[in-house]
């Protein structure tokens, strides 16, 4: 069952929790304007591209080693 778990971890969450957050909140952030009737097809790629940003930028600034 640990394999399992750890597999799907792994899996969705990959090597940066950054980024599986970002979509995440970027999934939701459509939901929520889909449902107040605003036009929300540019809030996920808003999302990702703030998210890719923000993990790169961290990625640079981590020491080399």
């Amino acid at each position: 069952m640990m394999a399992f778990l750890r597999f799907w971890k792994d899996f969705l969450i990959g090597d940066d929790l950054t980024l599986a957050v970002g979509v995440v909140a970027g999934i939701a952030a459509v939901a929520i304007l889909h449902a107040a009737g605003a036009p929300a097809w540019w809030a996920l790629p808003v999302a990702v591209a703030a998210t890719m940003a923000l993990s790169l930028r961290r990625a640079i600034r981590r020491p080399k080693g």
